[in-house]
């Protein structure tokens, strides 16, 4: 049976709430440290997907799918205050402290265990791909961190 994998890396997507409460307060929390994460818009793995389905050559191969610059929770923080003109501070804290303030928060325990889970993975290298797969079938730079932002802000 013919397949092709597409492993889409994280989307920038996923950090609209982050970008909400930055705005309301100037600040977000993680547990990623310096890790770098190579997120870009849905968009990107959307044209990837029409590249592979539309083309040919792709059978029986793997994508590791992630932006060109990889990123850290810092570089989101700088992004959304160049974006807003207002200053944003990353505040990074120790895993089960990011978990039980997502929990104080009001997340359901799981939740919270999960995203301080992913930024632990973060934090160990496992988002940073480079692997430059999803330029190569878009066939253009992937969405910079600052225009993903820009559009997050816009909401």
């Amino acid at each position: 049976m013919p397949f092709t994998f597409l492993r889409n890396g994280w989307y920038t997507e996923n950090y609209a709430q982050t970008v909400a409460q930055a705005l309301a307060t100037g600040s977000f929390a993680g547990s990623a440290g310096e890790g770098r994460l190579g997120g870009v818009p849905r968009i990107d793995y959307a044209e990837a997907a029409v590249a592979v389905l539309t083309g040919e050559g792709h059978e029986g191969k793997a994508y590791e799918l992630a932006g060109d610059e990889p990123w850290s929770y810092a570089d989101l923080a700088a992004a959304i205050a160049a974006a807003t003109g207002k200053p944003v501070s990353y505040q990074d804290l120790p895993g089960e402290q990011h978990r039980q303030l997502l929990v104080d928060a009001g997340l359901p325990g799981p939740i919270a265990a999960m995203l301080a889970d992913a930024d632990r993975g973060i934090r160990d290298g496992e988002l940073a791909s480079t692997s430059g797969d999803l330029r190569e079938l878009i066939d253009r730079p992937t969405t910079p961190l600052a225009d993903a932002v820009a559009a997050l802000v816009k909401g």
